[in-house]
């Protein structure tokens, strides 16, 4: 069973981790607070790590410790596609025991024997993917997928709503800027607002710079002088 608190019921302990996970405020901090309960909540997993998978690399973005960083970091030198090449065509993979099943060579060399891989987020080109590891061989059972599912659920709902949250402040921090460099126009050049923000849009076409980037380098040498 997960290695919950006391008392806890696997509903309990997710709900919870849903919490925990909704109380994010970054995607950063978000795959952060994922591995860490992914720990606590799948039965069997000693590390946890999560990486974007592209066709020939593998990226870590959030690890336990660093024996995970090493495992997520892709896999090179050895002559057998990795396990974790399984994802582009399942949900799930398993890799039952590192020193015996193919692909898994790399993780032995680690001391980590066996793994669970879960899709949080995939298209055509890209996976993210979260993987508990486990030092012992066949670690993770039909349970330990069912909870992997379900938390990794929780995990791509909290992602989604964290990244929108994230542009949504980046969009309100442009619009900020964008409106202080169209004032400083209009005091530097005597013109209306539609004439500032039309000569800004323009200067961004012309020299092929995005209209964010140019309203920072306005407000900056504003504030400079």
């Amino acid at each position: 069973m997960p290695r919950f608190s006391a008392g806890y019921e696997l509903a309990a302990a997710l709900t919870a981790a849903a919490q925990q996970l909704h109380d994010t405020v970054t995607p950063h901090s978000t795959l952060h607070a994922a591995v860490r309960l992914a720990v606590d909540l799948v039965p069997g997993a000693d590390h946890a790590g999560i990486s974007v998978i592209e066709r020939s690399h593998r990226r870590a973005v959030a690890w336990t410790d660093e024996v995970v960083r090493s495992a997520e970091a892709g896999h090179t030198g050895h002559t057998q596609a990795p396990y974790w090449e399984h994802l582009w065509t399942a949900p799930v993979v398993r890799l039952e025991d590192s020193e015996v099943d193919g692909g898994g060579a790399p993780l032995a060399e680690l001391g980590l024997r066996s793994a669970l891989s879960l899709r949080l987020r995939a298209d055509r080109r890209r996976l993210t993917v979260l993987t508990a590891y486990s030092r012992k061989p066949r670690a993770f059972d039909e349970s330990a997928t069912r909870v992997g599912r379900l938390f990794t659920a929780h995990v791509s709902l909290a992602l989604d709503s964290a990244t929108v949250r994230e542009q949504l402040t980046e969009a309100m921090r442009t619009r900020d800027l964008i409106g202080q460099a169209t004032g400083i126009l209009m005091e530097r050049m005597d013109m209306d607002a539609a004439e500032a923000f039309d000569s800004l849009v323009k200067a961004s076409q012309r020299e092929n710079i995005k209209l964010r980037d140019l309203a920072r380098r306005i407000v900056g040498t504003h504030n400079a002088s």
